[in-house]
């Protein structure tokens, strides 16, 4: 079951007694800043949890599905998680 916004700011709330609205939006400027700074290219590393970073994926060659016909995809940017290895030890049981 997937955890929102909202379950993340009632946790935080409840374990240190704060109002829901005021958890929320301490979750909100959380995501907002890390959205931010990512968006810059800057990379964004919280100690014991993980890293995210921009990568650049260039422009390249691929086929419509469809059709067979050749066409170009567009070079983007896209967002990349890195956890910590106490991240990586916990989902492996550790």
């Amino acid at each position: 079951m997937p955890v929102s916004t909202s379950d993340l700011a009632e946790q935080l709330s409840s374990v240190h007694d704060l109002s829901k609205a005021d958890a929320k939006k301490i979750v909100e400027a959380v995501f907002a800043d890390i959205t931010d700074a990512v968006a810059k290219g800057d990379e964004v590393s919280i100690n014991g949890f993980g890293k995210f970073k921009v990568k650049d994926s260039p422009e390249r060659q691929g086929r419509n599905p469809a059709t067979g016909e050749a066409i170009t995809i567009a070079a983007s940017r896209k967002i990349s998680f890195a956890p910590a290895k106490q991240v990586r030890d916990r989902l492996n049981g550790g």
